[in-house]
């Protein structure tokens, strides 16, 4: 018989289909009934935003809040230095201490959308990971920690295992990630109490080993919960697009085109994105995600609007579904269309249509463009594109222009 839980964070998750496994689902349930949870995801600093794929964990600790309970923000300003394996054909690149400082700062712009950060028992918390790992000597690290990790058992993990399956290097560097990772929730649970760590489920055997050295060592009992790798119904991976990654800041992606990545999902999703990355009612999400026919483009509009508010906020939302509507239904040119402006010293005697779609993201190349004409999916201004050497001309552009990659892709094109 599946355990019912009573407390309203693992209600929530269980109803809207967030838990994958738990490491002791009724130890849990009752120490979230017991009192505040403090619990935990950790995010390394790869880049300056987090892009959709993250948003599921970034959810997570939205609903840890909102059922009364603390969420911890950990960032990886140390294990960022190494790279987690999991998931990676080869290792990371690696990034300078500023570098990092600068992807941690642009990423906390994302959470204080979705999370209320403070002193309060509730109040989420920012952490990095470096304030412990960078003090750490090494050689007393591996004579007092190491000893409880043992090699066989680290082999058997996913993350190590597929590397080696596919004669892929895996550096001692990265070897060590998991080691840490363990180190860090036993930490958080000494200095913040934190007795929950949240994650992906290919986090499991990290999560796992944290849990396990923090009874060894503390003598203390903490939970770890993991989500279903989550994506979408044609087998792609979750928080990429046809122009690339779906990131949350509005500086690296606008807010209409992150309305427009959740207002193309596939039908088959739509019920199953309401559930995970809105706050609808079950039964709403059950209800929309059940529509079909063109009722289904009603439901990836609310899909669309609920996201980009949480993300962007309501403003921004209304102005994407405005913005959309003026696009697709009216034929017109929204104000608020990603937007390449040129000086006149760039048009020259004349600009290629094959560099506008370049340089407006449509297409990741001049090959790329090149065979969206070939293939007639270019259009200017809703005509359609025959000719790759066409030359656009200063007196061309003396009106704002509209560049269209198929049906759903939009830019507009100015000269400033």
């Amino acid at each position: 018989m599946t355990y019912r839980p009573r407390s309203e964070f693992l209600n929530v998750m269980q109803t809207r289909g967030f838990i994958a496994d738990c490491t002791d689902l009724q130890g849990l349930d009752e120490a979230l009934l017991a009192g505040v949870v403090p619990g935990y995801i950790g995010f390394d600093a790869t880049a300056p935003s987090l892009h959709a794929g993250g948003l599921i964990q970034i959810m997570l600790l939205r609903w840890l809040q909102k059922t009364g309970h603390k969420p911890l923000v950990l960032m990886g300003g140390g294990t960022t230095k190494i790279g987690d394996p999991s998931g990676r054909d080869e290792a990371r690149q690696i990034l300078t201490q500023e570098q990092i400082g600068q992807n941690i700062a642009g990423i906390r712009k994302v959470f204080d959308s979705y999370l209320t950060f403070g002193d309060g028992a509730g109040d989420a918390m920012m952490v990095n990971n470096a304030d412990w790992l960078d003090e750490l000597k090494y050689i007393e690290f591996l004579r007092d920690y190491g000893r409880h990790f043992t090699i066989n058992r680290m082999l058997s993990f996913d993350s190590v295992k597929l590397r080696l399956d596919r004669e892929q290097p895996l550096t001692f560097l990265e070897f060590n990630y998991m080691l840490l990772q363990a180190y860090d929730f036993m930490e958080l649970n000494k200095r913040l109490g934190c007795q929950l760590q949240l994650g992906g489920s290919d986090q499991w055997g990290n999560i796992v080993n944290g849990i396990d050295l923090t009874r060894r060592v503390e003598g203390k009992q903490v939970f770890g919960l993991t989500t279903p790798l989550l994506t979408k119904a044609d087998g792609s991976k979750m928080g990429k697009s046809a122009a690339g990654a779906v990131w949350l800041n509005a500086d690296m992606l606008s807010p209409y085109e992150f309305w427009q990545f959740w207002r193309n999902t596939l039908d088959a999703d739509v019920g199953k994105f309401l559930l995970r990355f809105t706050e609808l009612p079950v039964e709403e999400c059950a209800r929309l995600g059940a529509l079909g026919g063109a009722e289904i483009n009603e439901a990836k509009i609310i899909l669309a609007n609920e996201v980009t508010a949480l993300c962007h906020g309501a403003e921004a939302a209304a102005t994407a579904a405005a913005t959309a509507l003026e696009v697709f239904e009216k034929g017109g040119l929204g104000e608020d269309l990603p937007t390449v402006t040129l000086s006149p010293a760039e048009i020259g005697d004349g600009i290629s249509i094959v560099q506008l779609f370049v340089r407006s993201g449509l297409a990741a190349s001049g090959k790329e463009a090149k065979r969206l004409i070939a293939d007639g999916g270019a259009r200017l201004d809703d005509d359609a594109i025959t000719d790759a050497g066409l030359l656009l001309r200063a007196a061309d552009l003396s009106a704002p222009v509209k560049l269209s990659a198929g049906k759903k892709r939009h830019a507009r094109v100015e000269v400033g």
